[in-house]
């Protein structure tokens, strides 16, 4: 079965995602280790193939008497050295699976010799090759010092996830999904690019775009990210992955954008609060414990969060959903989206997300064969009810957004802000239309 998995190290099932914190079990938990695969069956039998010797006389003219000759005159006789050697070589030929063997024995029969000098392997020092510009070496070391590793503890369990620094003295940005297993007096410890450890603080988080901002404890002079532009991004760009999986800390692994804006819900609360953004996503190996980790350009600048990622889940013999590793479908949280709300938390205020006052439904297909989110009411005074969106409407696309279903619509409308102008495409009675619109915000919710 498969699933979404948020990457952290830990973390329970919600909905139908899976978070990938790897958690350390308790002395209780039986042990769910999959047993050992089986061996294969040996390979066949004997190499080669024997075939009897022939039957009867030889066919052909009879045998001359004297030397052989040619148009050019009688033959010259082989010495028996030749005679051996071309003896021994067919008969290599002739002895089928076993004629490399043969072949090299007789190489060293001719041509060893007792006076050949011994050589031995050489060790060569080329030194430690220059970055080039562009390359995944380049880019790793250059945001290297910038990731740190999360050790999370609480009284859920323990695990660990990665960080990115924001600030000389220490404020680091990760995932909440990292970070929850803390909440009610668990601990933070972050641990840096130079071996060094210091305790942290939570500032703040917010569920549903899935960030986190921590402050690391009595430190200075760290390196902080450069943080690049998401919206720059192409799909076919090269892009690296740096974080800590399975608690690996200063992994790199490469890949390319695979695709934008993509649509992923990960989580869903008891109040029907998604936890969804419109993400990057890319084929560069990332883990259970690279949540909250840095995607980088081959500049070394950061473009988003790794976050979760698409596995082929799959159950123990407990009947408990057991963790995937990657397959090439990894989806990181874009910067530019990442960031007001990531600015809000680090001010002190609580994030705020655009809306457009409606509740939807997945709508694969209607009466006039449109594919979208059909609006299943329009509260009174919201943006959507006041730029002419009703009952029934099944909205298709924002900009150039192609909206799918409801998770899209969510998806979308949260990676702007509140204030931003959008343009709705929408069908109505079998009729496309379009209306413009101020997305509102949720700030009078919270």
């Amino acid at each position: 079965m498969n699933a979404w998995l948020a990457l952290s190290r830990f973390t329970e099932i919600r909905s139908n995602v899976e978070d990938m914190h790897e958690q350390t079990p308790s002395p209780q938990q039986p042990d769910r280790s999959e047993p050992p695969t089986g061996h294969l069956p040996p390979y066949g039998g004997a190499h080669g193939t024997s075939y009897p010797p022939p039957v009867g006389a030889p066919v052909g003219p009879p045998p001359q008497s004297g030397p052989p000759t040619t148009a050019f005159g009688p033959v010259p006789p082989r010495s028996p050295a030749r005679r051996t050697a071309a003896g021994l070589l067919v008969a290599a030929l002739l002895v089928g699976g076993a004629s490399g063997v043969g072949g090299a024995a007789l190489w060293t029969s001719q041509h060893d010799s007792a006076d050949a000098p011994v050589r031995t392997s050489q060790v060569v020092d080329t030194g430690t090759p220059v970055a080039a510009k562009g390359s995944v070496q380049a880019a790793a070391s250059k945001v290297m010092p910038s990731v740190v590793q999360i050790e999370v503890s609480g009284a859920g369990g323990s695990g660990s996830g990665s960080g990115i620094i924001l600030s000389s003295d220490g404020e680091i940005l990760t995932n909440a999904h990292v970070t929850e297993l803390a909440d009610g007096g668990g601990q933070l410890t972050v641990a840096f690019s130079d071996g060094t450890r210091a305790k942290a603080q939570l500032v703040g988080s917010d569920t549903l775009t899935d960030l986190a901002v921590i402050k690391a404890e009595g430190v200075s002079g760290l390196t902080p990210a450069t943080l690049g532009k998401s919206t720059s991004l192409a799909v076919g760009q090269g892009v690296v992955a740096v974080g800590s999986p399975y608690g690996l800390d200063a992994t790199v692994t490469s890949g390319i954008v695979s695709a934008l804006n993509r649509p992923v819900e990960v989580a869903r609360d008891q109040s029907g609060n998604t936890t969804a953004y419109a993400a990057i996503q890319t084929d560069a190996a990332i883990n259970p414990g690279n949540s909250g980790g840095p995607l980088i350009d081959m500049s070394g600048n950061v473009v988003g969060i790794n976050s979760s990622i698409r596995t082929s889940g799959s159950g123990d013999a407990f009947g408990q959903t057991v963790q995937g590793g990657s397959i090439g479908l990894g989806f990181a949280i874009p910067i530019d989206s990442a960031m007001p709300i990531v600015d809000q938390i680090r001010d002190g205020q609580t994030p705020t997300h655009a809306r457009l006052g409606i509740s939807v439904a997945d709508v694969r297909t209607d009466d006039t064969g449109a594919t979208g989110a059909q609006i299943q009411d329009a509260g009174q005074g919201s943006a959507a009810a006041d730029a002419g969106l009703r009952k029934g409407d099944v909205i298709t696309r924002i900009d150039d957004h192609a909206i799918s279903g409801s998770d899209s619509l969510i998806a979308t409308v949260r990676s702007y802000r509140p204030g931003d102008k959008v343009t709705v495409t929408y069908v109505r009675g079998g009729d496309q239309k379009t209306t413009s619109l101020t997305l509102g915000s949720d700030a009078s919710d919270s």
